[in-house]
């Protein structure tokens, strides 16, 4: 069965591209879940519609990520955790930690967004990485001190 694909579908094809899928995946999965629609004439130009507006909003969405990344490079966050004599925490500073104190400095980001390989559990500063959009990434410096 011919359809075309509203999203990125991975082994089929790309949103806007008209593909062809097994019957019982495309009228069982594809269509009723809105992945895709059936080709024709009309689907074509409403799916190409859609796909130039998705873009646009996609690309305000990452000029405002730009903006708030460039925010995050100039803002540095402190937090403090007790700690032994040899600068290691009791506990450790996690991406739930850093979002708390991001919002004392009237930026709220997702948990999910700081990316750490491993919770910090040195006192320190530390480069985190933050993954605001798909293509924008922003650096932020944490301060844990002690307590």
């Amino acid at each position: 069965m011919d359809v075309i694909l509203r999203y990125d579908i991975a082994q089929l094809g790309h949103a806007g591209d008209a593909v062809s899928a097994a019957t019982g995946y495309a009228r069982n999965y594809l269509i009723p879940r809105g992945m895709a629609a059936p080709a024709s004439k009309d689907n074509l130009a409403r799916i190409g519609a859609e796909l130039r507006r998705r873009a646009i909003a996609d690309a305000k969405e990452k000029e405002a990520c730009e903006g708030l990344a460039a925010r995050l490079a100039e803002l540095s966050v402190t937090i403090a955790r007790k700690a032994g004599e040899d600068d290691k925490l009791y506990g450790s500073v996690t991406n739930i930690d850093i979002s708390k104190a991001l919002e004392t400095h009237n930026v709220k980001i997702d948990r999910k967004k700081i990316v750490l390989d491993a919770p910090l559990r040195q006192l320190g500063v530390f480069t985190v990485e933050v993954a605001l959009h798909t293509q924008v990434t922003a650096t932020l410096r944490v301060w844990v001190v002690r307590e």
